[in-house]
């Protein structure tokens, strides 16, 4: 896993020169706070965004938890809660690297081919990756509000500006794994 830094460093080794591009890395540095904000933010709400994105999709395929569907048992469930919560942090530690390689080497590498080996529909753990990816752009910018959480209603309370650097980025290694999946 490679995070700005070493990733700039390597790249930089392997032409023999030294570091040029100074302009990226300040960024990186620039945007610390919110970026681990925005790990904060998804970090601290994960078991309710792999279970709300598990559920949506359940609820759009109803076949997925009938006699036969691959939500079926509750074994299989529990597997796919657990495979969703396994993307998710792949997602966060890709966040708070700045860099795709650990999600890319430790998630996705031959995760098509084991879900097609178990039989497992990748049409609908995509629509479950889509939710999640919505999920988080919302807790990331904070665009909760009182009358959508009710009761449960709680502000992350992330740094204020712009965030759609952030947002873009985690939804750039949400695609991934749609792709890596498609």
């Amino acid at each position: 896993m490679l995070d700005a830094f070493s990733r700039a460093v390597v790249t930089a080794d392997t032409s023999t020169s030294c570091v040029s591009d100074l302009s990226a890395l300040k960024a990186f540095v620039a945007e610390g706070n919110k970026r681990l904000d925005a790990v904060n933010a998804i970090a601290s709400n994960a078991s309710c965004m792999v279970s709300d994105a598990v559920a949506g999709m359940i609820c759009e395929n109803q076949g997925l938890i009938q006699a036969g569907g691959n939500c079926y048992p509750n074994r299989r469930m529990a597997a796919c809660l657990r495979d969703a919560e396994i993307i998710l942090r792949y997602v966060t530690y890709a966040l708070l690297a700045g860099d795709a390689s650990v999600l890319d080497d430790r998630c996705l590498n031959g995760l098509k081919e084991t879900y097609a080996a178990l039989g497992v529909p990748t049409t609908s753990t995509v629509r479950a990756i889509q939710i999640m990816k919505a999920q988080a752009a919302a807790h990331i910018n904070d665009t909760n509000t009182e009358a959508g959480g009710g009761k449960n209603f709680r502000r992350m309370g992330a740094v204020k500006g712009d965030c759609s650097a952030i947002t873009a980025e985690v939804s750039s290694y949400f695609d991934r794994v749609i792709s890596a999946l498609s």
